[in-house]
């Protein structure tokens, strides 16, 4: 004698129909989706990257050129200030002095100096009258004439 199960007599839930509920079909299946091929920016910044170096790789080339050729150019002159100087340096013998016309020395016409006395005050060096003989006075900014204690 078979029994039969209570759950194996009820539809599977697909199949079950309430009475507020309607049967939906399931969705058909998804085809398998490719990704799409995107494109980095890595590509062009190495590209442009390199070309940066090269070209500051060409302009340090350049200027080490320079360099040498401004550095030649002062070697030749130096070596040629030397060649001058080495020609100008030969000693010369100095001239035999006349002993048939002996030097005399002769007084001189210009006048004797006058010696005078130094001033050790300090003077204002925008008003020179403002000396007198007891005080010496200074010319103070406001156009006010003060006395020095």
């Amino acid at each position: 004698m078979e029994r039969s199960h209570p759950k194996s007599a009820l539809k599977p839930k697909d199949q079950v129909k309430d009475k507020y509920s309607k049967v939906t079909p399931k969705p058909a299946a998804k085809e398998n989706t490719k990704p799409q091929e995107f494109k980095l920016h890595t590509g062009q910044r190495a590209v442009k990257r390199a070309m940066f170096n090269y070209s500051l790789a060409t302009k340090f080339y350049l200027l080490e050129i320079q360099k040498k050729q401004v550095e030649k150019v002062q070697k030749m002159i130096e070596d040629e200030e030397i060649r001058c100087l080495r020609k100008e340096m030969v000693p010369k013998a100095q001239l035999m002095p006349f002993f048939d016309r002996p030097f005399f020395p002769q007084r001189s016409n210009r006048p004797l100096t006058i010696p005078r006395e130094p001033s050790f005050r300090t003077v204002n060096s925008k008003c020179w009258s403002c000396i007198s003989e007891n005080d010496l006075y200074y010319f103070h900014h406001a156009h006010a004439w003060n006395p020095i204690k």
